[in-house]
């Protein structure tokens, strides 16, 4: 194993089988006549990827030309069914994850999985959880950084913090690209993606450390896509004012001796940013990520860790596979 990839999207053919046969799947349509739209929900339309309709095994193929050996599979963000009524989300949540599930069978070498949970309802998605990954052999959840309008510090969601760390599953937090308070406020420019997706990984970042939960549930395993944004780089600022408002804080140390009890993708789009990160949080604590289909390599994902010059060879293998090969028990 040369490289493995934690952010995989898939679109699941069951979505794709059942819009081709002339139906609706969970409120989602094709939004034009040729099939290029997809209608997700209300004011809220995808522009469709040619490759996010390929099959496992034509995925396979495109893997072969990115010279990737293994993908981490997880949900496209945009079609999280949060906001379905539950039982609709549960049985979205299960499609989804039995469809994964069988590529992770059908091909073991080539794919690993996280599972999508029916957020809208936390006693069913620990449910959904447990199933995931005690019985269908997924390594944990993809989850958005905010949930019908609810952040992760409510109490509501400390249970399944809980149910996750006691079944040693992993979360990979990823925004939805059009769908964060930055979109809220300005639609233009390709805002909301390129400044409201860092800016809404940082929130999690900062939101998991500041409210105690790392304490509370210390064995837990989390992901941030995107190199949590900006996270890392405010940490100082983030201290400061742990220093000076002790009042409004309930952490016990500053939020910077945090950072490194997180993992975070290699996806900063530049070689200065990577390095920050590494220096921030450690080598161990990064991983390669993709963005696939999303987001164009040259040459390709792990050809980009490779090309850096300011890692050292050891670094880049701990990026490539060393510390998923860990965090998943690959």
């Amino acid at each position: 194993m040369k490289n493995i990839d934690i952010h995989a999207h898939l679109v699941p053919q069951a979505l794709w089988k059942t819009l081709d046969s002339g139906n609706e799947w969970y409120g989602m349509r094709y939004n034009t006549s040729d099939k290029t739209q997809l209608f997700i929900k209300e004011g809220k339309i995808g522009v469709i990827n040619p490759k996010a309709k390929l099959t496992p095994e034509n995925r396979i193929k495109d893997m072969d030309e990115q010279n990737t050996d293994m993908q981490v599979v997880s949900i496209h963000t945009q079609i999280l069914g949060y906001h379905l009524p539950v039982e609709a989300g549960v049985s979205q949540a299960k499609e989804v994850n039995n469809e994964i599930s069988n590529m992770v069978n059908d091909w073991p070498d080539r794919f690993s999985g996280l599972c999508t949970l029916p957020l809208q309802n936390i006693e069913e998605s620990i449910k959904e959880l447990d199933r995931a990954v005690n019985q269908l052999g997924l390594k944990g959840a993809e989850i958005d950084t905010i949930v019908n309008g609810r952040n992760w510090d409510e109490p509501e969601f400390l249970p399944f913090f809980q149910a996750a760390e006691s079944m040693g599953a992993v979360l990979f937090y990823h925004p939805q690209p059009q769908h964060n308070f930055m979109a809220d406020r300005i639609d233009r420019y390709s805002l909301p993606n390129s400044v409201g997706v860092p800016l809404e990984d940082a929130m999690i970042t900062a939101t998991l450390i500041c409210s105690g939960i790392l304490d509370k549930c210390p064995n837990l395993k989390i992901c941030i896509a995107h190199g949590g944004g900006p996270a890392c780089f405010l940490m100082n600022r983030m201290d400061r004012g742990w220093t000076e408002r002790p009042g409004a804080h309930v952490i016990p140390n500053p939020p910077s001796s945090y950072q490194s009890r997180l993992y975070y993708d290699c996806i900063t789009m530049n070689e200065a940013t990577l390095r920050f990160l590494i220096d921030q949080v450690g080598a161990d604590k990064v991983v390669l990520g993709s963005d696939w289909p999303f987001v164009t390599w040259d040459p390709s994902p792990s050809g980009w860790i490779e090309s850096l010059t300011s890692l050292t060879r050891e670094e880049k293998d701990q990026i490539l596979f060393k510390n998923l090969q860990k965090l998943l028990a690959l």
